[in-house]
């Protein structure tokens, strides 16, 4: 999985977005706002946005920065307040992970109701790529491993949270291939168990980085 760092001007800044182009043969399971769901895609792009971000048409502006990078056919949108410069990419055996982590307002999924959150900046893009075909169900089994995973590397990051409200994840593997389906990614089966180690190590370490980020604001 390799990702391109393209840069665009937006109101004023400069930002970055990461770019997997794969091409045609692969099938892909994401929560994104713009290509979500499961079924073939060709692209997989990560665009940074401004903190006060207020756009209330998120998946048009996807398309239109996608039609900006040439991309044709169908393709997965993701968007985040995080520094997508500092993407962070870790690899276990042939599984790869890439995370962008950004924790300003880290949040508890089961939360009280009626607490809203003070603001949605920050969020934790996921994009994995297996090698091996999933059944359909393999595809639902390995996001909730992905963010299991996740979790995990947030909390021992010293974050009280288990991510943000906005986090999304995207799950990549081979559309057309003589192997059969895997047919489980659960934590403790052999391809889940990859999934797991390569996204705890990216988002933790990327959970890392930008806690040392926000001490060196509080020391300056």
């Amino acid at each position: 999985m390799r990702l391109d760092l393209n840069w665009r001007s937006e109101d004023g800044e400069r930002l970055p977005m990461a770019l997997w182009h794969p091409g045609p043969g692969y099938r892909m399971i994401s929560t994104a706002v713009l290509g979500g769901g499961l079924g073939p895609r060709e692209w997989v792009l990560n665009a940074q946005v401004p903190a006060a971000y207020a756009r209330t048409d998120p998946a048009g502006h996807l398309r239109g920065l996608a039609r900006g990078l040439g991309l044709t056919g169908p393709g997965i949108g993701l968007l985040t307040a995080a520094q997508v410069s500092d993407l962070v990419e870790r690899q276990d055996e042939e599984v790869q992970a890439a995370a962008t982590v950004g924790l300003r307002v880290p949040t508890w999924a089961a939360a009280p109701p009626g607490r809203p959150d003070p603001e949605l900046a920050g969020t934790i893009n996921l994009i994995v790529a297996l090698p091996v075909p999933l059944t359909d169900a393999a595809f639902v089994n390995a996001v909730a491993t992905a963010t299991e995973a996740k979790v995990q590397a947030v909390l021992e990051a010293g974050f009280a949270g288990t991510g943000t409200a906005t986090d999304a994840v995207c799950i990549a593997a081979p559309a057309h291939t003589r192997e059969p389906e895997e047919e489980f990614a659960g934590p403790r089966s052999a391809w889940g168990a990859r999934i797991a180690r390569a996204v705890h190590a990216a988002v933790h370490a990327g959970a890392v980085g930008y806690a040392a980020t926000l001490d060196q604001g509080r020391t300056q």
